[in-house]
């Protein structure tokens, strides 16, 4: 019965989760989109109005992917712990990380290695 009600929770939380992940990523992308459409009701310079929906767009799916990847991770647990299991969500984290790590480098402009730098330095 204990087994039984750890699985429930731990299955709940992994679905709170992937909710969140997926509303993370809609959120920002509406929000996104409505500065964009609010710039362009200024008359904000286009260059600057494409920039700033790339990074925040960004910045959302970042968030939704953190999200999903634990989402993985707990889901991976409640089932039983098998050797195949255990390589599916390597894979998957291994493919989210470099999506995160991507994404970084896109909102940043630079390796994570040249924090120090400037953003438009070469």
């Amino acid at each position: 019965m204990a087994g039984t009600l750890s699985h429930a929770i731990l299955d709940g939380a992994a679905r709170v989760l992937e909710a969140a992940g997926v509303a993370a990523i809609l959120l920002g992308a509406a929000i996104a989109l409505a500065h964009v459409i609010g710039g362009i009701l200024r008359r904000d310079d286009g260059e600057k109005l494409f920039e700033r929906f790339r990074t925040e767009l960004a910045k959302s799916i970042l968030i939704g992917v953190e999200f999903l990847i634990a989402a993985d991770i707990i889901g991976t647990v409640i089932v039983d712990p098998s050797l195949d299991s255990l390589a599916v969500l390597a894979l998957i984290v291994l493919i989210r990380t470099f999506l995160s790590f991507s994404l970084e480098v896109e909102i940043e402009g630079r390796w994570p290695w040249n924090r120090n730098r400037n953003r438009h330095e070469d």
